[in-house]
């Protein structure tokens, strides 16, 4: 009884700090369902400053025991001062993989290397996703090198980890849509300890191949862009490989589903008609959680004033696709 009672005691402060979700101003959501420690993790992006006062792109987590009171930030992640760039991370991810964890991170600089186009057409910045790693979901994580994963010539983003049932891993990955108008899906395999690329990427599919996705007008241009964001992929109770990923939808922020017919990332994929959801949400990912439920969180709305946070909804896996469930 004594040790229940000092248990109750050393909790109740943490949950007294803790908040929930709903008060967590956040964009790109990634949820950890931890096994080792039964603990869910949210990670985020989180600068700080660097030894000359300057901004350096960083990560923090948000921890939980049953998804409603979250603790918190801590940070587990900043870039090392003499990487290739060191701006803001975006899109955080964690994998836990062969008993390790690894941070997948967009990076973005304030470099421009090319202005692409005129007519107002955005800069080109150097922006890719790289692996880091750690012995824990808390990290630190360290780099394996100073150089992204993705094409250093491309702009990049929003890199997630896919293992092929060989044990093959892959890095699903954005190339973004200021660089080739229509932005592509791609893939490229990873040393089996993630360490860096082993072969070339290649193109999966193109955001307009879905006619959801119905662009963007790009003022000043007589060009319509048409976005990649967010990618994940999920294998179904039926073995189905499903990718979703986010793109616009009559200028709201959407959520689609990609299938791939044979079953493995090379594709190829055809696009599901119909959105997962189109009320101005996305970049989604898709865990379980220790009671075995499925969940989707994705960050909404989109507009980036503040005012984003997390949403999290139980979904379903019918085997051949994924249904979101809303409890009115």
């Amino acid at each position: 009884m004594k040790r229940f009672v000092l248990a109750l005691l050393l909790f109740i402060p943490c949950l007294l700090n803790a908040k929930p979700i709903e008060e967590i101003n956040i964009r790109d959501p990634f949820i950890v369902a931890d096994e080792t420690t039964h603990t869910y993790y949210l990670y985020c992006s989180s600068s700080v400053k660097g030894s000359q006062g300057q901004s350096i792109g960083g990560v923090a987590a948000y921890k939980s025991k049953d998804l409603k009171n979250w603790e918190g930030p801590i940070q587990v992640f900043t870039v090392p001062e003499d990487n290739w760039i060191t701006g803001n991370v975006w899109a955080p991810e964690v994998h836990k993989y062969n008993g390790k964890y690894y941070l997948f991170a967009t990076l973005n600089s304030d470099i421009e290397w090319r202005h692409a186009k005129g007519n107002g057409w955005p800069k080109y910045y150097y922006r890719g996703t790289q692996v880091f790693y750690a012995d824990s979901p808390e990290g630190p994580f360290q780099a394996f090198d100073k150089v992204p994963h993705t094409p250093m010539e491309w702009m990049c983003l929003d890199g997630t980890l896919f293992v092929e049932d060989n044990g093959q891993p892959y890095m699903v990955f954005c190339h973004e849509w200021v660089q080739t108008v229509d932005g592509t899906m791609c893939a490229v395999p990873l040393a089996t300890d993630l360490s860096k690329p082993v072969g070339n990427p290649q193109t999966l599919f193109y955001a307009s191949a879905a006619s959801w996705s119905t662009g963007s007008e790009i003022k000043g241009s007589d060009e319509r862009s048409y976005v990649t964001d967010g990618c994940f992929l999920y294998r179904t109770s039926k073995g189905k490989l499903l990718m979703i990923w986010s793109s616009f939808m009559n200028g709201q922020y959407a959520i689609g589903i990609a299938e791939s017919t044979s079953g493995h990332v090379q594709g190829p994929w055809r696009q599901h008609q119909e959105p997962l959801f189109n009320k101005d949400g996305g970049h989604a990912m898709i865990f379980k959680s220790f009671e075995g439920k499925l969940f989707i969180v994705f960050h909404s709305p989109n507009s980036p004033s503040g005012a984003e946070r997390a949403r999290l909804y139980e979904i379903e896996d019918t085997g051949d696709s994924l249904k979101l469930i809303i409890n009115n």
